[in-house]
């Protein structure tokens, strides 16, 4: 099995301590190699060490200022500690070395949402979900997206869409009773919002819905 390959597995498997001693040995014998420091970058990641992954994505890019994967996890690393600004630009970086795949664009409308750059973040998720069509989170935050800036029909039709491919998926069956509400339609709205309580029992936000709902009803009874 090649390095990489191994070491992915035991980061897949959370032998953490495994995969350092490979790619320990992996930088020894090949020094001048930004692949090994990106992946113990991408490795302290997983091991929640964000801070100090930053040092080895730097690594990388001083020996390949234009190694796309360094600078890619240089950016999940920034986002990951809050730095969203930050991340945007090493994810700038990695597109401009030829990077062009679903999980960057995924990354960049995170940062962009958390930043409040709403069509930036629209954007980047809709060419996510046009790369990777499986991804059921892009296509989620696709339609949270769409949401936002109301466009609620589109936004509708990718909450299906997420819910077709996970039906567990407690997220999505709230936000299509939040539209359901917002349309009137309560019955709808409800059983939308049971669904995701019956999926995620403590999720707040639906169980808030069902009490605003209730509420609403007995206003309008008196």
């Amino acid at each position: 099995m090649k390095t990489m390959e191994q070491v992915q597995r035991l980061i897949t498997e959370k032998k953490f301590e495994e995969a350092a001693k490979v790619l320990d040995r992996a930088i020894s014998e090949y020094p001048n190699d930004p692949a090994g420091y990106t992946n113990f970058g991408n490795l302290l990641i997983a091991m929640g060490e964000n801070a100090r992954a930053v040092n080895f994505f730097k690594k990388a890019l001083e020996l390949d200022p234009s190694y796309g994967s360094a600078a890619f996890g240089y950016g999940n690393a920034q986002f990951e500690r809050g730095r969203y600004a930050e991340a945007l630009t090493q994810f700038a970086d990695a597109q401009r070395a030829g990077i062009n795949d679903g999980d960057l664009f995924y990354m960049i409308g995170r940062s962009a949402s958390e930043l409040g750059h709403a069509g930036q973040a629209l954007a980047a998720f809709q060419r996510s979900v046009e790369l990777n069509e499986t991804d059921t989170e892009a296509r989620f935050q696709y339609a949270l997206s769409l949401a936002r800036l109301g466009d609620v029909d589109a936004a509708e039709k990718q909450f299906l869409t997420v819910i077709e491919a996970d039906a567990a998926h407690a997220d999505a069956y709230y936000n299509l009773g939040v539209i359901a509400a917002f349309r009137d339609q309560i019955t709808k709205a409800r059983r939308l919002l049971h669904k995701a309580l019956e999926l995620s029992p403590n999720h707040i936000l639906a169980a808030n819905g069902l009490k605003s709902l209730d509420k609403q009803q007995t206003d309008r009874q008196n």
